[in-house]
């Protein structure tokens, strides 16, 4: 594992994970089996049984293959015992007194400065979101920008799982010259929809997720264009929800500023997987399916077999697993930001 040569030069750090929910247990679950990290509390506000229940099972990853326990208010997996909370108000978390290096917040309710700082008021060293922040909190993504880390960041955003796969694309395209951008993130169903038909802010995500092909409304755009504001005004974006579980499919359709060849394209992020950006964009010419995508560590993988080019319009695909490639990135973040605890 490429984390294996932080963890002579650093000592152990100490882990908590606030919500734990589908990237709060996937990283619950990851964090168990990493060396040089001690998960050592998780919270949420679920009764802590059913906690337990859905850490060890698990529809998408399968179950735990380490036998999983609650005693005494602590959860035992894989020889680790970790305390658990039941706590809605962070501030009353014994982050302190348990010597919490970062807090993951992970719940998607404290993602402005002010909430993710009452873990640090708690006693955390530093906190990472598990999703992009408000605009007073620093949109880091892990290989574009993750030099503008310092010492003296205390909260972060690592971006979504899109931002993650898409900033990567944009920014190698541009280096030929981006004229425009129309992304179409096709999604698996999330938590923030509905089962069944049911009343909805955005009537959309109010319809049955395992039933219709339904669009919905996203703020990438908004993201991509705060990490590259050269793109500014040059990028629309919306995600498509399909009834599956897991994966998605992100449609790039892209007016060059020049005429391109699918060889050209192809050649550029082959080349990216290989070198500067190996372990976080990956290139294939298999014929995959999104099925064959779950469990993929990287942020996006280049679908070659399905780049086509007309003149200078240009359409790409890429997969990703939205939950495994980002927590993937997450854990990069812990390691990245051990040199400055």
């Amino acid at each position: 594992m490429r984390y294996l040569r932080f963890i002579s030069i650093f000592p152990i750090m100490r882990v908590a994970i606030n919500g734990m929910g589908r990237i709060g247990r996937l990283l619950g679950r990851r964090l168990l089996h990493l060396p040089g990290v001690d998960l050592v509390a998780v919270n949420d506000i679920m009764d802590t049984e059913n906690l337990v229940y859905l850490f060890r099972y698990d529809s998408i990853y399968g179950t735990l293959p380490v036998p999983v326990e609650l005693r005494e208010g602590r959860l035992l997996a894989a020889g680790k015992e970790i305390a658990v909370f039941r706590e809605a108000d962070p501030v009353r978390l014994p982050w302190k007194q348990l010597g919490v290096d970062i807090v993951l917040e992970c719940s998607g309710r404290f993602s402005h400065g002010e909430g993710a700082g009452l873990h640090l008021d708690a006693g955390a060293r530093k906190v990472l979101l598990s999703t992009t922040g408000t605009p007073d909190i620093p949109l880091l993504i892990y290989g574009f920008n993750q030099h503008a880390l310092t010492s003296e960041s205390l909260v972060i955003s690592p971006g979504g799982c899109m931002t993650n796969c898409s900033t990567h694309i944009l920014y190698l395209l541009n280096s030929i010259g981006i004229q425009s951008a129309h992304l179409n993130i096709l999604h698996s169903y999330t938590s923030r929809q509905e089962l069944v038909d049911a009343p909805h802010k955005q009537f959309r995500r109010g319809r049955a997720a395992a039933e219709s092909i339904i669009p919905v409304e996203i703020d990438l755009a908004v993201s991509l264009e705060r990490l590259m504001p050269a793109l500014q005004g040059r990028i629309a974006a919306v995600s498509t929800r399909v009834p599956v579980a897991n994966g998605a499919m992100a449609d790039f359709t892209v007016q060059m500023k020049r005429p391109v060849t699918v060889q050209e394209i192809n050649s550029l992020f082959s080349k990216a997987a290989h070198h500067e950006y190996k372990g976080i964009v990956d290139y294939n010419e298999e014929p995959l399916v999104s099925l064959d995508i779950k469990g993929n560590t990287h942020s996006c993988l280049i679908d070659g077999t399905l780049t086509s080019v007309v003149g200078s319009h240009l359409k790409l695909i890429a997969w990703f697993d939205n939950e495994y490639g980002y927590t993937s990135r997450m854990i990069d973040w812990l390691f990245y930001w051990k040199k400055f605890l």
